[in-house]
């Protein structure tokens, strides 16, 4: 496996995995499939950037994991603190394609100079918490009821890492 910073040419590979994803449902708090230009424009070319990643297994794209500086006038978080995004294709599941991008993503951040990493998880995705938690993100906040398109609500777990 290789862990690279993305680039705009892994823009229709990376909306590809993404929206196979958010088809699956549950695992990502996108609900709505993405176009290459909102990836290029969210996750590839954003103004808030700290840094994108990509994960390759024999030329293939299986992750990606994106860190930036927050941008939801909504919900401010304190100077210093990133916000952190992860998707690993779920045929790649369990293959170490989250721990080589968060090696990489932490790199990036302590040359950024993050000092906290915040991940927030919908409470339905177990598959994540567990991730995040076993990089060693602590719990620190809950969103309570916040909904999805189709109206269900559902929780929002805050995770941390203090770098």
């Amino acid at each position: 496996m290789i862990v690279r910073l993305a680039t705009p040419a892994d823009a229709a590979h990376m909306t590809t995995l993404l929206n196979a994803i958010i088809g699956v449902g549950g695992s990502t708090a996108h609900e709505t499939p993405f176009t290459v230009e909102k990836m290029l424009s969210d996750y590839i070319l954003p103004p808030a950037l700290v840094c994108c990643h990509v994960a390759e297994n024999a030329g293939k794209v299986v992750g990606f994991q994106w860190l930036g500086w927050p941008r939801n006038p909504d919900d401010p978080m304190p100077k210093g603190w990133g916000v952190i995004a992860s998707f690993v294709a779920p045929e790649a599941a369990g293959m170490g394609v989250g721990q080589g991008l968060f090696a990489a993503t932490k790199s990036a951040a302590n040359t950024a100079d993050v000092a906290v990493i915040d991940a927030t998880i919908r409470a339905d995705n177990v598959a994540g918490l567990r991730y995040y938690g076993g990089l060693g993100f602590q719990d620190y906040d809950r969103l309570i009821d916040i909904p999805l398109r189709d109206g269900t609500k559902v929780d929002r777990i805050r995770k941390r890492f203090d770098l």
